[in-house]
């Protein structure tokens, strides 16, 4: 599984480097590790119209989306 950290970085490059890894790794789940609620929603946004499962884990301020390419799409996706 692909891991892209963009923990640090405000919108539009954790959208931009998770769409350039989807790219680069068609048909493969990634990771997303991001500290910004408008990250989480942004990069949820692109996977989702996109195809992709996501499902949400949050910790101690930090929030892991696991994003598959295989599952099927949901309107909630979160888990936490």
């Amino acid at each position: 599984m692909k891991e892209i950290d963009v923990r640090g970085y405000s919108c539009p490059i954790p959208v931009v480097r998770t769409k350039n890894a989807m790219e680069e790794n068609p048909g493969e789940p990634l990771q997303v590790r991001m500290d910004s609620a408008v990250s989480r929603e942004n990069v949820s946004r692109l996977a989702r119209s996109r195809g992709y499962s996501v499902e949400e884990q949050s910790d101690a301020g930090e929030t892991r989306l696991l994003l598959d390419p295989k599952g099927k799409t949901e309107a909630g996706g979160s888990i936490g």
